[in-house]
């Protein structure tokens, strides 16, 4: 099972679920743990091969990784925890997980905060995909890995971000890097069928407006997504949660009451 951390509240009832993104840990929610902490339950997990989730034995020859795999992997810690029903909050390729989780569970989410969303890769996105995929085996991980966390984060105010992703991604072995990156194959068609089907579940946007490779689609899906809202942060890049990390907390927080009492 995946390492997970949980803070349980005296008397709140309300859960909310954290997941990081590729290359980082349940560690980039540390801006989140205490503001939300004093409303909610809190949990915060680290994926397969990342922070302290080991690999499993299953895995050890299996060089190929599957959104659905890894999304079971976040419900197997809510099944064992025996969270009914959980608002989630994702970062980044965290975003994905969680949208297959509601697509495959739509009962166990009750709402989505989306950080940094991704939803649609533009050109210059699938061309440092397809980058990646030739040099991949031949370029040491972390090279790659600073490359795209620089075309992602290219601003001045965005290298605290960049550090942290960066630093976390150290803890990754190369192979474990390869069977991450190998998903980009199934990501366009699963990204295309999230656009177009609206899951009518509670979802807030929260992006960056410095975030060039992943807002302009965003804008598009809360135009035709009925419970979708979007915020877009001022002087903000793409990791919303360690940027802004005060807006991001008490816009999340409020999203979250809101549906409480709905």
């Amino acid at each position: 099972m995946l390492n997970y951390t949980e803070y349980r509240h005296k008397s709140a009832t309300e859960w909310v679920t954290f997941v990081h993104g590729a290359g980082g840990s349940s560690s980039i929610w540390f801006k989140q743990i205490r503001s939300f902490s004093t409303k909610f339950n809190v949990l915060i997990l680290d994926l397969r091969g990342h922070g302290s989730s080991k690999l499993a034995l299953k895995d050890t020859f299996n060089d190929k990784y599957t959104f659905d795999a890894i999304t079971q992997d976040i419900v197997d810690v809510i099944d064992y925890l025996n969270i009914k029903q959980s608002h989630f909050a994702g970062i980044s390729l965290g975003t994905i997980l969680i949208r297959n989780l509601a697509e495959k569970h739509p009962k166990r989410v009750k709402s989505m905060i989306m950080g940094g969303a991704i939803m649609q890769l533009n050109l210059k996105s699938q061309i440092l995909m397809k980058l990646g995929v030739l040099c991949k085996s031949v370029v040491p991980y972390l090279l790659l890995y600073k490359l795209f966390a620089f075309i992602i984060m290219p601003r001045k105010n965005h290298k605290k971000s960049r550090l942290i992703f960066v630093n976390e991604a150290k803890k990754l072995y190369q192979k474990e890097f390869i069977r991450w990156f190998k998903l980009t194959a199934e990501i366009n068609p699963l990204l295309h069928f999230f656009r177009t089907n609206d899951i009518k579940i509670p979802t807030f946007y929260i992006m960056g407006e410095e975030d060039h490779l992943f807002l302009p689609a965003i804008k598009k899906v809360v135009t035709s997504h009925i419970k979708s809202s979007l915020l877009i942060i001022k002087n903000c890049g793409h990791v919303v949660n360690i940027e802004q990390a005060e807006t991001f907390n008490t816009e999340s927080i409020q999203f979250i009451e809101r549906q409480t009492l709905a």
